[in-house]
């Protein structure tokens, strides 16, 4: 897969995945297992460089810089 996210954009999921890993912490237990599962995207994607929901809308946030 082509990579689509950007050095910044990876930043920015992971500290949004921590936040919301904290924030299961302080919930019921749907709403847990909810948050838990969107951080696990969010570092799954941030690792991986490649964001499925970009694609359909052509988004790139890498640099293009070679």
């Amino acid at each position: 897969m082509k990579k689509n996210i950007g050095k910044l954009d990876r930043i920015i999921r992971s500290i949004i995945a921590l936040v919301t890993v904290y924030l299961s912490f302080n919930t019921t237990a749907p709403t847990s297992i909810l948050l838990i599962v969107i951080a696990i995207i969010l570092i799954l994607t941030s690792f991986i460089g490649t964001c499925p929901l970009y694609m359909p809308f052509g988004l790139n946030t890498c640099s293009d810089k070679k």
